[in-house]
């Protein structure tokens, strides 16, 4: 029976979304299809005077062998937020892939659209327009190099300025930023994609409205797990060769890629917004950021980056300052050629820090516990006491999201 496959036990309540609103003969809604823990059910559509539209949420209950409406649920920011994510998560290419298929336009060139009647045979490569290019070059000058990350001393040290210019130029904040500089050339990853389509749509002659009928270019690994913060290591997809993509391909990549920094920019606020939720020990702020950076061999790679701040109010911690009750959480996940999949958990509160490494390959495993002496001498010349400091074998445990009515509802 439907109702035992969504598990829902009699009496009990859960949301729903509207997907369809049917209609009788006479134009007044008999039946309502609603979108429920990732099922379809019908329902009748009998909540007295109240108006029901496709997106709205509604309460149901199951009442026996029946689904019965409850209530609609008022419209919040939070629900607008949900909505805006649930509607852009089918639609996600992997910003690594992205990349590299940008920097080899840069010498394969691209191929313009057919026109009616034309032959592929007589389509060949053309240069990329100018201003693309230039764009292109931008993004590529202001990529962090792995030279740049490595322990050390001196150029080969990342400063914080250098960090914080990463994280600020990641996309995640590129509204933000406008705000506050209204110039669409600041050095943003977001705001540079949009440049790069402007290029491309006008060297094609056409009105930026043509990209909105484009349907973007998705990635398998974001359509199986499009809300899991960080995404598991997959295999990396069979290159393409050195055939150039059309103007029509590059556009629909660049709209899936755009979308992915979205979704991590909207899963952070709905992440936030929880913090007045059900959940006691949910975080008061969270954000989720995709750092792209070079290999010594000019390759794109990213790293997945969850920073989250708690807030402890609970009993004697009431009575401290914020910056006391406050507990910073950092996991950053990223694949070394080398090294392989490598995932750091770190937590910092007032002067006390503690981190886990994980790491797949043995060798690596080796490799990081004869480091972790120099790591916690690094720590403690910082001033901080390290109370906690291993590395392990294999990676944690990866959050599944649930994205469900006005919240998006995490599940480790």
């Amino acid at each position: 029976m439907q109702l035992d496959a969504l598990q829902l036990a009699n009496r009990e309540t859960a949301l729903a979304r509207v997907a369809q609103v049917i209609r009788q003969q006479g134009g007044s809604a008999s039946e309502l299809l609603l979108d429920i823990r990732g099922k379809s059910l019908t329902v009748q559509a009998s909540l007295g005077k109240t108006e029901l539209a496709v997106d709205d949420w509604v309460k149901v209950m199951r009442a026996g062998n029946e689904l019965q409406l409850i209530g609609k649920l008022a419209p919040t920011q939070e629900a607008g937020i949900a909505r805006a994510l649930a509607q852009k998560i089918p639609w996600q290419h992997n910003l690594e892939s992205g990349l590299t298929n940008l920097l080899g336009s840069l010498t394969r060139g691209i191929k313009p659209d057919l026109s009616p009647g034309q032959l592929p045979s007589t389509r060949g490569a053309q240069p990329l327009p100018e201003s693309a290019r230039q764009v292109i070059d931008q993004i590529v000058s202001r990529l962090p190099a792995s030279s740049s990350l490595s322990p050390g001393v001196g150029a080969n040290k990342a400063t914080p300025d250098q960090i914080r210019q990463w994280l600020s130029e990641s996309g995640l904040f590129a509204e933000s930023r406008l705000t506050q500089t209204p110039s669409p050339t600041l050095p943003d990853l977001k705001l540079a994609i949009t440049r790069v389509i402007t290029a491309l749509l006008s060297h094609q002659g056409q009105a930026p409205e043509q990209f909105n009928r484009l349907t973007p270019l998705t990635s398998p690994d974001l359509v199986q797990n499009p809300l899991q913060f960080p995404q598991p290591v997959t295999t990396p997809q069979p290159s393409a060769g050195n055939e150039p993509s059309t103007v029509g391909q590059m556009l629909r990549m660049l709209a899936g890629m755009l979308n992915r920094i979205t979704v991590n920019q909207l899963h952070s606020q709905v992440l936030t917004s929880r913090a007045g939720g059900e959940a006691a020990a949910a975080p008061t702020s969270t954000m989720l950021i995709e750092l792209p950076w070079l290999t010594p061999q000019n390759e794109p790679r990213t790293a997945q980056l969850k920073i989250e701040q708690h807030d402890h109010e609970s009993g004697k911690e009431r009575d401290k300052p914020a910056s006391a009750r406050s507990e910073w959480r950092l996991s950053l996940a990223m694949d070394l050629d080398e090294a392989g999949p490598l995932h750091f958990d770190v937590t910092l509160r007032q002067e006390a820090v503690s981190a886990r490494v994980w790491a797949e390959r043995q060798a690596t495993l080796k490799q990081v516990n004869e480091e972790l002496p120099l790591l916690r001498r690094s720590l403690t010349d910082l001033g901080l006491e390290v109370t906690d400091l291993e590395c392990r074998r294999g990676s944690p445990a990866g959050a599944s999201t649930r994205l469900e009515h006005r919240l998006v509802d995490t599940r480790a």
